[in-house]
């Protein structure tokens, strides 16, 4: 998996190669600029436009060199730092998701004991009072 800009671009260079594309070919197909197509298999991550471009190119990349967009965009998101701010990965997403889930369950039952703990306090007061003469 690829941990650094290098190696993506590395990971995307074998990969159009494999498949006998040129650069400027996928330049073409793609209309990604011939200059940042270059940066983007370099890995000079000083040379690329705003996050949300890079995304939608290695997505153009991705579709003309047969790849799976999903693979690519994970593979780049596991660059540190590769993640928008608001974003988070998915593995983070799902640890939050059982946390809230946890809480909530946890809720619902101290809510439950308290009312059953209140129904008994209830019927012991209710029996209590009704057997006083």
């Amino acid at each position: 998996m690829a941990a650094t800009f290098a190696d993506f671009g590395h990971f995307l260079r074998s990969q159009r190669e494999l498949r006998g594309l040129s650069r400027d070919e996928v330049a073409q197909k793609t209309r990604i600029p011939p200059t940042l197509l270059a940066a983007l298999e370099d890995g000079a991550n000083d040379r690329f436009p705003e996050l949300v471009f890079v995304v939608q190119h290695l997505k153009a990349y991705a579709q003309v060199v047969g790849l799976s967009v999903d693979d690519v965009l994970n593979r780049f998101h596991e660059i540190p730092g590769t993640l928008a701010p608001t974003e988070q990965s998915p593995v983070a997403m799902e640890a939050a998701r059982r946390k809230r889930a946890w809480v909530v369950l946890v809720g619902v039952l101290v809510l439950v004991v308290l009312g059953l703990a209140g129904l008994w306090a209830w019927t012991e007061w209710e029996i209590a009072r009704n057997l006083k003469p």
